[in-house]
Formats: structure tokens, sequence, C-alpha cells
């Protein structure tokens, strides 16, 4: 039954731990070091007087108050060993538990009393030891150590918490202890939330929901291990231990977001949602107290009414609902394209859920469209005029934006069509401003560059309309000839003969080789010299690449395919004034609805 395999837990003092541990011998020893016995105690006194999470200790009853110790021997073992301590600084420091190695049956009279003679005995000893002398290494160098050590002593008596998870009688203890310790894998915050509100979701008006929840549980995590899902949400195509965290996490931070407005401690800023500084299981001692504590949760969040033992039930329906809100903006083509092109930019999940918040559909879509205009930091923030500006190696963030908004909305607009733009394959690469068509070799600096620019030109010149089969040929062998002696030199009087080919005779001789009209979004090469390309060596690439199956952005393909060209004006193997231009219109077209009015001064952030 899902109540049986659930444990029970809560947040417990340090000062309240208590009875009899014993470490099974499937366990290693101790082995903590210098390093995380000061970093222990660094970190508590930087707590600054709030409450102060350690990791998890996990235990199975044993029966008298004896447990075993399934997780957390290391800071349960260095705490007794830092309260011993100072007990020659604060009489008052009291360990009111013993812990027990089954391979080391001496352990716990060597905890008592830990000394540099007994040190030796064996390899637990010496870490022991070890540990002892950097606690008071670490107080050596306080102003005042017996300050430090009754300032430190009182943290552990009053906030310095553990989460302390009591599994079930049944649990197989090495089953656990390995799901645990693969990897070094905490228990989470989701596992957390999980297993209360499965262990408090029966009899909820004389039904147990317990299976229900868990069944709800999984396939809530099934669906946000969707790559396109996950991505569209959180801009991220990482493999994470639990996706469900997204809407705990999200749930949390609402809660304490009204908490403190309640409280009158809202100072009106707000963070990214994955960029908080959250402390440990910030998601689970929150939603902890909006489950067990009646009222708290309803009264902030949605104002109903909730009886007492009904919260967690009510948490969980605010988690199913929030899942179907998410799951439905992803199926309708509109919000999925504006939502995921602003967490693409960088707005977090909760800020998207911020304008949704008491808002129509058409309110929604409307506070999106204002969000992509001028939204801090993730909007264009762009004029016409500005947007015509945009220049590379100055303004490559906005143009960026610019590019990905132009490629985001030409697939939204699509009629009659079900592609979606990927924002899984956006998220999952590296991706990289290229101009379309290159007028010098500006950071082509050494022999390997020098060689790779002349094969790729060379291999294009078979494509070039303007050449006979004779000159491709004796060009082709000049090529390797020098090759195979090459020099800046001799580089650089083929690469003007092979740009002179490649050029559109009616190029100005002063083209606008950084603006946006010569800039297109590709996935970022390894090859350093692929940005110093001409226009048909890329327009090869980009059809190879495309046969291939690689994901080309559309309006990325448009251009290389010269769609945006009208048809009398087109030279398909040269990058000229008229493809320039009208790639430019393209972009204005598809942006217009989120440019700035001329009269309003764009945001630069």
């Amino acid at each position: 039954m899902a109540d049986k395999d659930a444990g029970t837990f809560d947040g417990l003092e340090v000062g309240k731990i208590s009875g009899k541990f014993f470490v099974p011998r499937y366990q290693r020893g101790y082995r903590w070091t210098e390093i995380e016995v000061t970093r222990l105690l660094e970190d508590i006194r930087g707590s600054e007087g709030s409450t102060y999470y350690l990791q998890p200790i996990v235990v199975k009853p044993l029966g008298d108050n004896r447990w075993e110790l399934i997780d957390g021997q290391q800071r349960l073992t260095t705490l007794a060993l830092i309260v011993r301590y100072f007990k020659a600084y604060v009489p008052m420091a009291e360990v009111k538990y013993t812990i027990e190695y089954e391979t080391r049956p001496l352990s716990a009279e060597f905890l008592l009393e830990p000394t540099k003679e007994k040190a030796g005995e064996n390899i637990d000893f010496f870490h022991m030891f070890t540990a002892w002398q950097a606690i008071g290494a670490w107080l050596d160098r306080q102003d005042d150590a017996s300050t430090s050590a009754f300032e430190i002593y009182s943290a552990l008596s009053r906030r310095v918490k553990v989460i302390w998870y009591e599994a079930p009688e049944t649990t197989d203890s090495i089953e656990l202890f390995t799901r645990l310790n693969v990897g070094r894998i905490p228990l989470t915050d989701a596992e957390l939330v999980k297993a209360l509100l499965l262990s408090l979701s029966r009899e909820v008006d004389g039904t147990d929901r317990a299976l229900s929840v868990a069944a709800e549980w999984d396939a809530i995590e099934r669906d946000l291990r969707n790559p396109e899902l996950w991505a569209f949400l959180t801009a991220r195509s990482d493999d994470e231990a639990t996706h469900i965290s997204l809407l705990l996490d999200t749930i949390a931070d609402q809660l304490s977001d009204r908490l403190r407005a309640r409280d009158g401690k809202d100072t009106g800023e707000r963070k990214p949602l994955r960029g908080r500084d959250r402390s440990s299981f910030h998601t689970f001692e929150t939603l902890r107290r909006a489950i067990v504590q009646p009222g708290v949760f309803a009264c902030l969040l949605c104002d109903h009414d909730v009886k007492a033992g009904q919260g967690a039930a009510h948490l969980w329906d605010h988690v199913v609902d929030l899942h179907s809100l998410l799951t439905g903006w992803f199926e309708e083509r509109e919000p999925f394209h504006k939502i995921g092109y602003l967490t693409a930019c960088g707005l977090p999940f909760g800020s998207v859920l911020g304008l949704a918040v008491g808002a129509t559909r058409r309110q929604f879509v409307e506070s999106l469209d204002k969000t992509i205009a001028s939204g801090r930091r993730v909007g264009l923030n762009l004029t016409l005029s500005a947007l015509r500006d945009l220049a590379y190696g100055e303004d490559d963030a906005k143009i960026r934006r610019a590019l990905l908004l132009m490629n985001v909305e030409a697939v939204r607009k699509l009629t009659n069509s079900t592609e979606r733009f990927s924002f899984h394959t956006y998220a999952a690469r590296s991706w990289s401003l290229e101009h379309i068509h290159a007028q010098n070799s500006e950071g082509l600096n050494t022999v390997e560059q020098w060689t790779e620019w002349l094969r790729q030109h060379r291999d294009a010149l078979s494509g070039m309309p303007n050449l006979e089969a004779k000159e491709v040929e004796d060009l082709s062998d000049r090529i390797d000839e020098t090759l195979a002696a090459l020099t800046l030199e001799k580089f650089q009087e083929l690469e003007t003969e092979l740009r002179a080919i490649y050029s559109s005779p009616d190029v100005d001789v002063t083209p606008e080789e950084h603006a946006l009209s010569n800039l297109a979004l590709l996935e970022k090469n390894d090859n350093s010299t692929l940005n110093n390309w001409v226009f048909e060596a890329k327009r090869q690439l980009v059809l190879g690449l495309d046969r291939k199956g690689s994901y080309i952005p559309i309006c990325t393909r448009n251009v290389f395919l010269k769609y945006y060209t009208e048809r009398r004006a087109q030279q398909l193997h040269f990058w000229g004034p008229q493809d320039r231009q009208a790639y430019m219109t393209a972009i204005e077209r598809e942006l217009t609805q989120y440019l700035l009015p001329e009269t309003k001064v764009a945001d630069a952030s």
C-alpha cells in the first residue's frame, strides 16, 4: 500500500536528536575531512539567526529508541564531535545520542573521548580524530572561542534542523541506502513532498486517496518528461531527477511571496525561480507548512476554506490544476510559441504564470505580447529604426533575440500546418550569429584555418554558374598545390581571387557586412572558419545539413533558398543587395507587432 511505503518525517532540531544509532556494515566508515567539517561550521555561523536545514537523516526504527542509520552518519557523527568539543566552553552542551558502527564496536566509546593515542587503531578513528582537530583549529581562528562555541551550540539547539526521515520498518535498508548513495543523490524536495502527501492522503471524505495521488503523480511526471514540453517551460533540455519539482517549486515560491507580503516583508523584488537563493529543502518546508497548518495555504493562494486534515488534498489539487494549465498552453499554438520564446530568452516559468493570474485568455496573450515587445531583459525593446541599426559585435544579444523571434513567429503563423518551433532543439544546442556572406577573412590567423577555408571554397566551385568546367579544374588544382606548402601570402592571393568569383557582380564595394540583413541563426560549429565563408559555401553546407535531417531554423533555411527574394531578381549563388533588402523586409514583417513606437525610448537592458 502506498501509505505504508511513505514513511514519516519532519524538521527536527539537532539538539532534540536522541537515541542509539547503529551503522550497519554495508556502509563505509566515517570519512569527512577538515574541509567538510570547517564548511559545516561556517555555514551554520553564516545562517545568521534564520532556520538552517542540514541534509536528511534517514533512519529505520529498531525499537526502544534504537535506530538503524541508513543515511546521514557523516553529519550525525560530525555534529556529535562538535558538541562534545564545545563542552569545554559551554558546560551545558550535551549530546543525547550515541553512534555505533557494526564494523567498529568501540566507535561509540571513542566518540565520547577522541584521543590521539587511539586514533591509530583503525581508519574510522583516524578520520574522527582528524575532524576533532579541525573543530579545534576552527575555534582557534575565531576572535573569541567561547562566544563562537556558545553561538554554534545555541544554533544547533534552536534553529539548525535536519529533515528527519523515518522509513517504514518493512523497508529494505540496503536497497534504500543504494538508491540514496549512487552518485550521492540525496532525498529531494519532490521525494519528501510526495512521501508527505501519500502519508496524509488517507481517509479524505472516507476514501483512501493515496493510490490515486501516486498514480496522478506518475502521470504528471511522465507528461513533464516530454522534451518539447519541458524545454517550452524551462528552456532546458537536461534530464533532471524529477520534473514535477518545477510545479512544486512554483507553488512554494508563490506561497513564500504571499507570506512575505502578509508579514510586511515584501520588497517588491522578484528573482528568477531557478536562480533564487533557495535554502536546502525550502520547497518541502514551505509546502509542509501549507499541508499541516490548516488555513495557511487556502488563505494565501485561493481563499478557499480548508478543513483540518485536508491540507494535503488541497495542495494536491493545486498541483493538478497547475499541470492542467501548462499542458493547455502547450497544446495551443499561440501561447506555446510566445511562452516558449520568452522562456528561451530567460523569463522564468513563475513569471509567465504571474502574467496569467486573474487574466482572461485574451488578456494573458496581450501580456505575453507586451512582455515580448518591452519586457525587462527578455523583450526586444526596439523601434523600427533601432532594429535596422543593429550591428554584429555591438548588439549581439538583441540580434539573437530578434532572429529567434523571427523564426518562432514564422513557424507560428504557418496556416494549416502542424509544424511547431522546436524549443527542445534550440535549448539542446549552441547557436551563433553567422554572416550570410563574409566579405573578408578577419579572424583567420593559422595555417589550419587557411587550409579549411580553401578546401571548403574549392569544393563549392562546381556550383558556380560563371565558371567553365576547365576553369573549375584548373583553379582546384592550383588550390591543391598551394595547400601542399601554404603560407599567408599564398593564402591571401587565392582568397582574393576566390572572393571575386563568389561575389555578386552588383554588390556595393563597401557592403554593410555586420548589418542585421547579413546575419542568420546557425548551430554553432566548432570550425572557427565558418563565419568567414562566402554565401555559396554556406549555402551548400546548409543544404547538406538539411538533407541529413539536421534542424535548420526555418528563416535560415529560407535565406539560403532565396525564399524572400523575388524570382526575377534572384541570383542563386550570390548574396546581393536585392537579397539583403528582401530579407530585411521579411524580418520587419515578422517583428512589426512587437516593435515600439519611435517616440518611445526603448529599455536598453
